[in-house]
């Protein structure tokens, strides 16, 4: 006998589209990078990326608790010698919403190219339009 797996190719994928607007970050990107990976499915295989597009809209509108806002920072590096920058949790979402729901999502996917492939499938937009709809995404339950 021999074991038949999934080959990425065979995968059709869906698109969901998730409204930010009412939920916790952290609740939210886990529900996301399940569906990014496959394993809401019953195709999924560790080594393979069988997961769906995944549209999250109002970003600006997502939620943080306690005293995330001031107290959680975000590091980025310019490039040049001594080129660290921070932003707080705040200063992120008033200027790029969409860069907190990615790093979230970010550090919940594999660390190697198959989470950078998976990474790709995830579209975040601040506000409540995305030009996406010719894929009819389906609204995800979280």
């Amino acid at each position: 006998m021999r074991t038949e797996t999934n080959q990425t190719a065979d995968a059709d994928k869906k698109w969901f589209v998730v409204d930010a607007e009412k939920y916790v970050l952290g609740r939210l990107a886990s529900r996301v990078s399940l569906v990014l990976r496959g394993k809401h499915t019953a195709r999924f295989a560790p080594h393979l990326d069988n997961g769906d597009f995944v549209v999250v809209v109002n970003a600006e509108k997502i939620q943080l608790t306690g005293a995330k806002l001031t107290q959680k920072k975000y590091y980025r590096h310019t490039g040049y010698p001594g080129g660290i920058r921070e932003a707080t949790a705040g200063q992120l979402l008033a200027k790029h919403p969409e860069r907190v729901i990615m790093a979230a999502v970010r550090g919940m996917l594999p660390k190697n190219r198959l989470g950078r492939a998976m990474l790709k499938k995830l579209k975040v937009y601040a506000g409540s339009e995305h030009p996406h709809s010719a894929q009819q995404p389906v609204t995800l339950d979280i």
